[in-house]
Formats: C-alpha cells, sequence, structure tokens
C-alpha cells in the first residue's frame, strides 16, 4: 500500500514547474515518474497547497481521463487559464487530450 508520506511537495513541484504553457500531465503521470504509482490523490493534495501556483503551474495538472479535475481556486478559473495557454474543451475534459499531454519523462 501506498503511503503518501514519502512523497515529497518539493518533488512534486519540481516536475510541474517544467510543464511546458499549452501542456497538460495528469496527477497519475506524477505519481509514476515519482516512483508511486497510484498515489495520484496525494499528487492532488499537495498541489492543492502549492504556495505558489504563479510559479508552480499546477492549473497544467488534470484526471487521467482528460477531466479538468479540480483546483484551489475553482475548476473555472482552472479552466480559464488553461484556454488562455491556447487548449480547448468539451464541458470539463480536455480537448485532444493525446496531443496536449506532455511526456515528462522527457522533462526530467
Amino acid at each position: 500500500m501506498y503511503v503518501h508520506k514519502q512523497l515529497k511537495a518539493s518533488d512534486v513541484f519540481d516536475i510541474v514547474v517544467k510543464i511546458p504553457e499549452g501542456k497538460v500531465t495528469t496527477y497519475g503521470d506524477i505519481a509514476k515518474i515519482l516512483g508511486h504509482p497510484g498515489a495520484s490523490r496525494a499528487i492532488g493534495r499537495i498541489l492543492n497547497s502549492n504556495p505558489n501556483p504563479i510559479v508552480v503551474p499546477c492549473h497544467r495538472v488534470v484526471m487521467s481521463n482528460g477531466n479538468i479535475g479540480g483546483y484551489a481556486f475553482g475548476k473555472t478559473r482552472k479552466k480559464e487559464l488553461l484556454k488562455k495557454e491556447g487548449l480547448h474543451f468539451m464541458r470539463d475534459d480536455v480537448h485532444d487530450f493525446a496531443g496536449c499531454r506532455t511526456n515528462l519523462a522527457k522533462l526530467r
């Protein structure tokens, strides 16, 4: 079983700052790249407590099905930020999710 206390917020933030504008990744992708598959909820909790969302663009992290997911400042604000970066939506789902999803392994 995964123990989220093993996960460091600084490690999560270090990955999120590398997500390019106009791209997204998933909570699960971050968990996997950090060696904690199945810790997507813990990643979400860490990002919800992001002390500097201007520097650490946690709005670029979405659910594995392409749904926008949660955001400390509300889903509407998250969607607005992503739209400003050129992403398009079908309801609350990222349109062309596969094309917008960044490969975290290349960012490390």
